[in-house]
């Protein structure tokens, strides 16, 4: 059987200190896992997860030169430690989800927040205000043997070389492991799924040419600079 056209290259991030790929299935993404960013949100500061999802074509692997979507003027940041699921299945127990990682990278997830807030006022998915090209940079994927289960430590992003958001990552809301086990009771989660796992207080708007820093304690730093 042939395909009517060559299919496009399978989504992928290098793994890091080494020369392989880690295959990505699904991207998923948890809503306001950070107590302060929910408040600042106008949220339950402890509401049960939820979660959205982004296509795996919209990785930017390494950061770099990101464009400047189309239709919005409320472009915004959020860094967030993102987890790379090695195994699976559904109705995880939480004590044995952390089995199923592989490793954790730092994620960006940007996001066009004046399309975000209308689709949410009209009760309208928000697909346009998070899954659009380019909305989700990603440093390489570090395997647990060298940096553990980040349970704790600075979870931080700069813009233009000032500090916007500045949390720690025992400020979630929902754990790693609950926010695996969780959302394995909505979906099959498999091997090269990624997880953001939500992101601290401080999200701004950010305009063509910011350039963003940002990074997890003990996992990685990632630079962004819009174009």
């Amino acid at each position: 059987m042939n395909y009517v056209f060559p299919p496009p290259p399978p989504a992928s991030v290098p793994v890091a200190g080494g020369n392989t790929l880690f295959p990505v299935r699904r991207v998923y993404c948890v809503g306001r896992n950070y107590a302060d960013h929910a408040a600042e949100m106008g949220a339950d500061r402890r509401e049960p997860p939820f979660f959205f999802s982004k296509p795996a074509d919209t990785l930017v692997q390494g950061g770099g030169e990101v464009a400047y979507p189309p239709a919005t003027d409320n472009l915004q940041h959020e860094v967030e430690l993102v987890v790379a699921l090695a195994a699976g299945g559904a109705n995880i127990d939480p004590a044995q989800a952390l089995d199923c990682v592989y490793g954790y990278a730092v994620g960006l997830d940007l996001t066009r927040r004046d399309l975000q807030l209308l689709a949410k006022n009209k009760g309208h998915p928000w697909d346009m205000g998070k899954g659009f090209d380019q909305s989700a940079p990603i440093t390489a994927i570090h395997p647990l043997a060298t940096v553990g289960h980040p349970a704790r430590g600075s979870i931080w992003l700069k813009v233009n070389g000032q500090l916007r958001q500045n949390g720690d990552l025992e400020q979630m809301s929902w754990k790693v492991a609950e926010v695996i086990a969780n959302l394995s009771t909505y979906v099959i989660l498999a091997a090269g799924d990624l997880i953001f796992t939500g992101t601290p207080a401080g999200v701004s708007t950010v305009r063509r040419g910011d350039v963003l820093e940002a990074g997890v304690a003990g996992v990685d730093e990632i630079c962004v600079r819009l174009i």
